[in-house]
């Protein structure tokens, strides 16, 4: 939504995690998309108007333990702007997409989270999971303690904390609070976009090998066995981990919440965790 104002300029690549620098890949892919030099990073600008104000979209800098000192190292009076999601459903999100691009292979959330001492270790890490800090889920989460290595080194009024769930409620009144944060024209009629959560079913590698060799068959046999192997995630199991995960991470909610002076232990429903 933000690169359709003409007084913003923000490059097509998302996610350059140029700043997250202690979340490098720890092999080179064979085809490189996120800059590592500044004259890369910088080339992502080039486009952008004088009258512009250039920025980009990394979430791994909530996360990076680096990307706060590096951003203000580069550009003190940068705007930060962060947004939170309830942590069970984001995890959620978070696991069923490293599941799709086969970063992570624990189709079990609880014990994927389980596995982050062994993964710090070096092990049980999946062959495709270039930057294997990103396994430990845990600390994705840790809300309070991201936020407030960007307090320690950017002034209060450059720095705007959404909350997901508002975005999600009314996508217009956030667009306009970001603009105005940004300091440009809050009027200019920019059309919103739904953010759709993560629905799609994800499967095993097992399962994903299956159901390409199914997706080349002949014949009336391969329709029903697609249709069986999707049937392979209840629902209740699901619902039994995120209960499990939101009782794990109440102390980072109330913890969020007293920094942010907001409820989010009600919003989010962690006032029934016990």
């Amino acid at each position: 939504m933000l690169r359709q104002h003409p007084q913003i300029y923000m490059p097509d690549l998302k996610e350059p995690r140029f700043f997250a620098s202690d979340l490098r890949a720890r092999a080179p892919a064979k085809r490189r998309r996120h800059p590592v030099t500044a004259p890369e990073y910088l080339a992502l600008f080039e486009a952008a108007s004088p009258e512009q104000i250039a920025g980009e979209a990394s979430a791994t800098y909530l996360f990076s333990h680096t990307a706060a000192d590096r951003i203000a190292q580069v550009n003190p009076r940068a705007r930060i702007i962060a947004i939170l999601r309830e942590p069970a459903s984001f995890l959620r999100s978070l696991h069923l997409t490293y599941l799709r691009i086969h970063f992570e292979d624990e189709t079990d959330l609880r014990k994927a989270i389980a596995l982050e001492q062994e993964r710090r270790e070096g092990r049980r890490i999946p062959a495709r999971s270039r930057v294997p800090q990103l396994l430990q889920y845990s600390q994705q989460v840790r809300y309070a303690e991201q936020l407030c290595r960007y307090q320690a080194r950017f002034p209060s009024e450059q720095i705007l904390v959404l909350i997901y769930d508002d975005f999600r409620r009314d996508n217009e009144t956030t667009l306009r609070t970001v603009l105005r944060f940004l300091r440009v024209d809050d009027r200019f009629p920019l059309p919103t976009l739904d953010a759709n959560v993560t629905t799609s079913s994800v499967r095993s590698s097992r399962v994903d090998a299956l159901l390409s060799s199914v997706s080349l068959a002949r014949g009336g046999w391969a329709r029903p066995v697609k249709a069986a192997v999707k049937l392979l995630t209840p629902r209740k199991a699901r619902h039994g981990a995120l209960t499990a995960v939101r009782r794990r991470f109440k102390p980072e909610v109330v913890a969020v919440s007293e920094l942010l002076g907001r409820d989010l232990v009600s919003l989010w429903g962690y006032d029934v965790i016990v």
